[in-house]
């Protein structure tokens, strides 16, 4: 009789085993964009409701053509925040999911760490074959309605660890001035500035987790990652001009190592800049 209850026991552990997977497998694959507005205190008149498509951490997932298109023609600018694939991963599917970005609207990228993993030099022929412009500690201006932004693009290290992170690239007098975002990859090289030269930072990497299970929640070693792992932060700056730098951790779009996910949904964001004090609205 014992027997008997251990054996049901076992099975009904096993049928929960099997559907808690099916659904983390299947929240890996959720399609959705969240759309929001984030309101900067220095943001140019000019810029005021600029819109971007920004995407991170893609691995091997395919950029879903049938939700993104309807955005093209309605945002200026696709940033992609690294990852953008993984070693072993299709680079056919990494050429499609490039193409389809720089379709939408200028589009910029930065590495991840994945990428480096994978073969670089054909990740890099392909994101600059489809028109993306991949910024390796490098500054870009865009212009909108007249009004000047600078990107800054951080490459992840290729070697030497989280901690060789380059200085970043010199601004020039005029350049200094301008309304700045810094797109990188891994948000941990925050912790690497004594300052935040910028008034958007942009990042990934965290996949907000992936699985975070109750009474658990995030497993993260560093613990830089249990405070800055997904969302919204406010950043005060300390350059003597009283305004606070904002940053998005985006979850990512894509899974590392297993396609599962659970209590951290994947996502991708169109962000609408907005002039004003606040963190979004």
């Amino acid at each position: 009789m014992v027997a008997v209850w251990l054996l049901g026991f076992a099975g009904i552990c096993v049928l929960l085993l099997v559907l808690f997977g099916s659904l983390m497998l299947a929240a890996a694959f959720k399609n959705q964009i969240i759309a929001e507005e984030i309101l900067l205190e220095a943001l140019p008149k000019e810029l005021d409701g600029f819109r971007i498509l920004f995407i991170s951490d893609i691995h091997r997932r395919r950029l879903p053509a049938k939700l993104l298109s309807p955005v093209k023609g309605k945002i200026d600018a696709v940033f992609l925040g690294g990852d953008l694939t993984e070693n072993g991963a299709s680079m056919n599917r990494l050429y499609d999911n490039m193409t389809l970005a720089a379709a939408l609207a200028p589009a910029y990228a930065v590495h991840g760490n994945h990428d480096y993993r994978a073969n670089i030099t054909l990740v890099d022929n392909i994101i600059r074959g489809c028109g993306v412009k991949l910024l390796q500690d490098e500054n870009i201006m865009i212009q909108k309605n007249g009004g000047m932004l600078l990107l800054t693009g951080v490459d992840f290290p290729r070697t030497g660890g989280k901690k060789a992170y380059r200085p970043l690239p010199p601004l020039s007098g005029a350049e200094a001035k301008l309304f700045r975002i810094i797109l990188v990859h891994d948000p941990l090289w925050l912790s690497r500035q004594s300052e935040v030269p910028a008034d958007l930072v942009l990042a990934g990497h965290t996949h907000g987790g992936q699985v975070v299970l109750p009474f658990v929640g995030h497993r993260h070693v560093d613990p830089f990652y249990r405070h800055y792992n997904a969302g919204h932060y406010v950043i005060p700056r300390k350059d003597g001009s009283g305004t606070k730098a904002r940053m998005l951790i985006s979850r990512g779009f894509g899974t590392a190592h297993l396609p599962l996910r659970w209590g951290s949904r994947a996502e991708m964001h169109v962000l609408t800049l907005r002039r004003g004090a606040g963190q979004r609205c």
